[in-house]
């Protein structure tokens, strides 16, 4: 059963593309019409990637990975910010620094710097220091909180991008592209489908249109973290007592008297030893006699 219908995405304007004259030919399969100089978006085809996108999204949450959501336009800003820090997924809503992927390793560097600065204040030593020194470090603290805020917690690169309008974040799809991350996109009919590995076709202008995808695939994550903690808080079996355990593999072990009795008729004789190898019996002397024959019992 699909996540969303026709008259819901129709509602939310997800269907109105760009203008005609300013089209890429490679959304021509996901184009339904064209009506004012205005492309029209197949809302079916839209149905059918939005699910594939959202059991993707839904498997990646359940086995424990990230999902870097993207979206520094004004209008998805709020909208974005707010639904991924409610799953738990980072986000960048501000800028996106170049390198930010392919150059990783520095940007851990300035979260550390980011949370040394957080530990001076706790400790005490922050106020230690000069006035100028702490205008200095808090204007610097606030620039890194800005742009670096919302990834403070993610300590690896993430499994997959989560992109809004791929035309101004070029260089995220390009980062993540080099790096074979995955990325899922709403994409227009302006924009190249080609470097995206999950197409969403939709209206990546209108707030509703936004919110209104934003909304299914943060449900799925959501299905799929659930999953994931229900699976990790399944009760245990119980384990036996050692005493009913030992009875239990003894029993499992040993086969019914009449199974043991028909294999050992089955079973051929003991050989015998030959008279001829037969050992005579071991007769021990007593020890007062070999203390008396030997020579240690005499006084000297």
């Amino acid at each position: 059963m699909s996540r969303t219908n026709f008259q819901e995405l129709l509602d939310a304007g997800v269907h109105f593309g760009h203008l005609a004259r300013k089209w890429n030919p490679k959304m021509a399969p996901y184009i339904f019409d064209q009506k004012n100089g205005i492309h029209i978006i197949d809302l079916h085809k839209t149905i059918v990637k939005i699910d594939e996108a959202a059991e993707a999204m839904k498997e990646l949450a359940r086995s424990g990975r990230k999902i870097l959501f993207v979206a520094t336009k004004k209008q998805a800003k709020e909208i974005v910010a707010e639904k991924a820090a409610a799953v738990n997924m980072p986000s960048i809503t501000e800028r996106w620094a170049g390198g930010m992927l392919t150059n990783f390793p520095t940007i851990r560097k300035a979260i550390k710097k980011m949370n040394t600065i957080d530990k001076m204040k706790e400790d005490g030593t922050f106020e230690k220091l000069a006035k100028r020194e702490r205008l200095q470090i808090s204007r610097q603290r606030e620039k890194l909180e800005k742009n670096l805020g919302s990834i403070k917690d993610m300590s690896r690169l993430p499994s997959a991008l989560f992109v809004v309008d791929i035309q101004k974040e070029a260089n995220a799809v390009k980062e993540a592209n080099r790096l074979n991350i995955p990325v899922f996109a709403m994409v227009d009919t302006c924009c190249d489908p080609s470097p995206i590995d999950y197409v969403i076709p939709a209206n990546d202008d209108a707030a509703k249109s936004i919110e209104l995808i934003r909304d299914i695939l943060c449900k799925a994550i959501e299905e799929g973290l659930s999953e994931r903690n229900s699976r990790r808080t399944r009760k245990p079996a119980k384990r036996l007592p050692k005493e009913k355990l030992s009875s239990s593999l003894q029993a499992r072990s040993c086969a019914p008297a009449g199974v043991q009795s028909r294999l050992m008729s089955k079973l051929p004789p003991r050989p015998q030893r030959p008279p001829s190898l037969q050992l005579p019996p071991l007769r021990r002397k007593p020890l007062l006699k070999l203390l008396q024959q030997s020579n240690f019992s005499q006084n000297p």
